[in-house]
């Protein structure tokens, strides 16, 4: 007995990214990627109810999942951080950074946004995707500013990054809070 199976045509959809959650004195900068069509539902970064951000960022300022959106970003922007993604635009299918045609990835204007957050000292990349596509199409742009930035990748909180637990990733996500409270002393 011969079952045929009818052949799923994979079509790529162009995602469209937000404009980044700051204020003009940041002094850490978070960077994803790309928000999940979950996100871009919602109209909210990290809007999939499985990504960890809401989670982390609960346990290490108190911008707990359950509060309004707008609190929540209100909690991240008091303690001198903003929120970002690299791509400002791409085709992708689905939400895994992995399905990004790497042909159609449109940075940020991230020249423009240092020189608007002069404070900002550290970059904390969400994710291997992130620090690539950072590295590939922003880095050597950022030399003309003349500014010291650490940069540091952290592990993904998307669903998808199952390989470190909540309890790992929470670890190492307080490189944030330490790096937030430190700039704050300065």
């Amino acid at each position: 007995m011969m079952i045929l199976m009818a052949k799923r045509e994979l079509k790529s959809v162009r995602a469209v990214g937000f404009s980044p959650v700051a204020t003009t004195d940041a002094r850490v900068l978070v960077l994803g990627s790309m928000p999940s069509v979950a996100s871009l539902a919602k109209q909210q970064y990290h809007g999939h109810p499985s990504n960890a951000f809401g989670l982390i960022m609960g346990e290490l300022f108190g911008a707990r999942p359950e509060l309004p959106y707008e609190e929540r970003r209100r909690i991240v922007c008091d303690q001198g951080l903003a929120v970002w993604d690299v791509l400002r635009a791409c085709h992708r299918e689905g939400s895994l950074d992995a399905a990004i045609r790497r042909d159609t990835e449109r940075p940020n204007d991230f020249v423009t946004f240092f020189r608007e957050h002069p404070q900002i000292r550290a970059v904390f990349f969400n994710g291997t995707k992130a620090e690539t596509a950072f590295r590939g199409h922003v880095l050597a742009k950022l030399q003309e500013l003349s500014r010291d930035i650490r940069f540091v990748r952290l592990p993904s909180t998307s669903p998808a990054h199952a390989g470190k637990s909540f309890a790992e990733k929470l670890a190492a996500w307080k490189a944030v809070a330490q790096e937030s409270r430190r700039t704050a002393e300065q």
